[in-house]
């Protein structure tokens, strides 16, 4: 019998000395999402796109929480945070920490990248940089394609500001009257229909070692400020100053009040085409202070939310070069796998709704067989995931098709399979997120064209986002009825199914179907099911029993046995699940965390978290995926889902996570885990301070990148197997 263990001396583990600041973790995760463009370990044009990625995640942390923070200033809530921080000490610590990073941001690409992408025939020249022939060509192209689409917009007594929309580009104009010396303001936005970079014909691009340059031309904005002229004929152009604006974009959405879901986001919609308040200002330093000021003044903002940036605005467009055919300066291409159990089966035939002759299985009798782990995108989503739903729909004897759609992309081969099913005459009902941060519109486009042909759409409940990916299939088989079901972590989206990591399982067990018939019971109608045999569905069952996996684990080892968790996911931000986490550390579970973004505990504290560690991993591949593992003396238990550890998952939205029952499945993740606790090229170590420092491999230790050992595993198995390691033990696995 094991000796129970000596209780550790209370503490009270809620206090914010032990809580890292959840905006300031944000910026540490974009902090390494623009270490990878600077790492020259990354090849050149996807250093360029995690330069955008950077610009874009920081516009969508201005859009969101930053405008946040300045509505709970505005409406004077001094409400703390766990971490104890008010909503202006989190503004002023957010104008603190984030001036460097945008400026190692821009430095780093004006020059060190810059200079690069020449050196690789890619120029990207400023107009005064241009030959006589080269600005006769932009010239040209300014009057015939440019020129009609701009509107200067005077600001005098009789022209009042005007509106100037959510991240456009623009230009601040002085022009001067010659006859009466009076100078005036006006302003021209630079229009998003036209391509940010314009290139110029290739015979009058640089030439580079002999051979004409791939890529010459200039910025926009550049064609435009050198032709202002034609704009305001008659007029001396004084000086023009690039800035930028970025508002408030988040939904006010009071869903009591709405009659209709639809038509209240909609609404909601064409005001943040409009857009909220302003809350950051970009421009160049050298913009003077007059121009400052009048800026400031007219959009209500303070010298706090001006960012200077020391060259080109709006570095989100840098994604255009990922389109340059040069294969050498980009990741080497992926292709996913078909899943081995997969790659027989019988394809449907669309034209008379019955399965083909072709020699295999159909889908159905393959999940028959034992559940299926997907991991994409080691995996294919299409031939996985996109064939189950599209089998389902021309299958005669699937009744009824059941989802939830929370992000899809714009020509989703998923809801064209749903719209064959309701024409095939099959039952398809659709819960259909309309709230889904950014993807609304094109949300409600899916949903009026799914209704359009008869499918039952529902929109979610109030108060609630329904952020669970859940796919259920109902088929009669003979004489009795079977439930097919996909759970997985990720949207269904085929395009970044391609980008993200995910898992998904597909399964058939009669009671994991019952669950999902009564989650979507709940979710459709007036069912108050609060009870599920196996899922773990947010709000309703998933906080309280992931808090009493956790205490298990504290338990066992306060009873002598080991304790062990291994928890993936995109954030950790629930006060308390991390002060049970620290309950569990201080008994002495040992626990580690791979979370990509924001963490909000403290690894490594003396006795409150000395047993926990947390890794970030960052790659080619946006680390999308939740796992769950605890060891429950030696009687493993294993999780996937849509739900991280934060309290809008656990309280605010519908997720739902599925534990794993087969046990080789359950290897297989287990081997995931391991691979990414191993990684020494792409993860980063969070310290106690909340700093991160990146893995880096020992002199005599081979380089440890985990998205590569799953690429390399994937087309070596041609899809996951158990014992992925080849049977070598795993990192994961401890001494008990």
């Amino acid at each position: 019998m094991p000796k129970s263990k000596k209780p550790v001396s209370p503490l009270n583990l809620r206090d914010s000395q032990y809580y890292l600041n959840r905006e300031l973790s944000w910026l540490e995760f974009n902090r390494r999402v623009l270490h990878e463009a600077c790492d020259v370990r990354t090849p050149l044009l996807e250093r360029l796109k995690f330069l955008a990625i950077f610009a874009t995640n920081l516009d969508e942390f201005f859009m969101v929480r930053v405008a946040a923070l300045k509505q709970q200033v505005e409406a004077k809530v001094t409400q703390l945070t766990f971490d104890a921080c008010t909503p202006q000490q989190q503004l002023d610590k957010i104008s603190l920490a984030l001036p460097p990073l945008v400026a190692e941001q821009h430095q780093h690409f004006e020059k060190v990248l810059r200079p690069q992408l020449e050196s690789h025939g890619i120029y990207i020249l400023d107009y005064i940089e241009l030959t006589q022939k080269q600005r006769n060509f932009l010239d040209n192209y300014f009057e015939e394609q440019i020129f009609p689409v701009l509107t200067p917009l005077a600001v005098d007594p009789s022209h009042p500001f005007p509106y100037i929309s959510n991240l456009s580009l623009n230009l601040a104009v002085l022009v001067k009257n010659p006859e009466s010396e009076e100078e005036f303001f006006a302003r021209v936005k630079v229009p998003r229909v036209l391509p940010r970079f314009l290139p110029l014909p290739v015979e009058l691009g640089i030439h580079h070692n002999g051979e004409p340059a791939v890529w010459t031309g200039v910025p926009l904005e550049q064609a435009i400020a050198h032709n202002l002229e034609s704009l305001f004929p008659g007029m001396n152009i004084q000086e023009y100053h690039p800035f930028r604006i970025t508002r408030d974009a988040d939904l006010a959405l009071e869903e009591d009040e709405a009659d209709d879901l639809l038509l209240a986001i909609e609404q909601e919609l064409r005001k943040r085409r409009v857009g909220g308040s302003p809350v950051r200002l970009e421009l160049q330093p050298n913009t003077p202070e007059a121009v400052r000021s009048r800026l400031l003044q007219d959009l209500e903002l303070s010298s706090s939310d001006v960012y200077e940036v020391d060259g080109l605005l709006g570095l989100r467009d840098l994604m255009y070069f990922m389109s340059l055919p040069l294969s050498e300066l980009k990741d080497p291409p992926w292709q996913s796998v078909v899943h081995p159990r997969l790659q027989r089966i019988k394809e449907p035939n669309l034209d008379h709704n019955v399965m083909d002759g072709e020699e295999g299985k159909d889908i159905f009798a393959v999940i028959r067989e034992r559940d299926l782990l997907l991991h994409h995108p080691y995996q294919s989503f299409t031939s996985s995931v996109v064939r189950f739903i599209t089998h389902a729909a021309h299958d005669a004897d699937v009744l009824a098709i059941k989802m939830t759609l929370y992000r899809t992309s714009g020509d989703s081969p998923i809801v064209n399979a749903l719209i064959a099913a309701a024409e095939n005459g099959k039952q398809v009902s659709v819960l259909v997120e309309l709230k889904a941060r950014f993807d609304e519109e094109n949300n409600i486009y899916w949903a009026k064209r799914l209704e359009r042909v008869g499918v039952h759409v529902v929109y979610g409940l109030v108060g609630l986002k329904t952020h669970s990916k859940v796919v259920m299939v109902v088929r009669r088989e003979k004489d009795r009825i079977l439930r097919y079901v996909h759970i997985g972590t990720g949207n269904y989206n085929p395009k970044t199914a391609r980008l993200y990591t995910d898992l998904g399982i597909l399964s058939c067990r009669e009671e994991l179907g019952a669950d999902v018939t009564d989650l979507f019971n709940f979710l459709t109608g007036y069912s108050r099911q609060k009870s599920y045999r196996h899922l773990l569905v947010a709000p309703l069952n998933m906080r309280d029993r992931f808090l009493g996996l956790i205490r298990r684990e504290t338990e066992n080892v306060q009873n002598g046995f080991s304790g062990r968790i291994v928890a993936k996911m995109n954030s950790l931000v629930d006060p308390q699940i991390i002060s049970t986490l620290y309950e569990a550390s201080r008994a002495g579970v040992q626990i580690d965390l791979i979370i990509r973004g924001i963490c909000c505990l403290r690894p490594g504290l003396k006795d409150i978290s000395d047993n926990i560690r947390v890794i970030s991993i960052i790659g080619r591949f946006l680390e999308h995926s939740r796992i769950f593992y605890f060891f429950n003396n030696t009687e493993e238990e294993i999780y996937i889902g849509s739900a991280d550890w934060m309290p809008r998952n656990l309280d605010r939205r519908v997720e739902a996570i599925t534990p794993i029952q087969d046990s080789d499945i359950a290897k297989d993740l287990q081997e995931i885990l391991g691979i990414m606790l191993a990684d020494n090229r792409q993860a980063w170590e969070l310290q106690p301070d909340g700093s991160y420092i990146q893995r880096r491999p020992g002199e005599d230790c081979p380089e440890a990148n985990s998205q590569k050992t799953l690429m390399s595993m994937a087309l070596q198995t041609t899809g996951m197997t158990s014992n992925l390691m080849n049977g070598k033990r795993s990192p994961f696995y401890i001494d008990s």
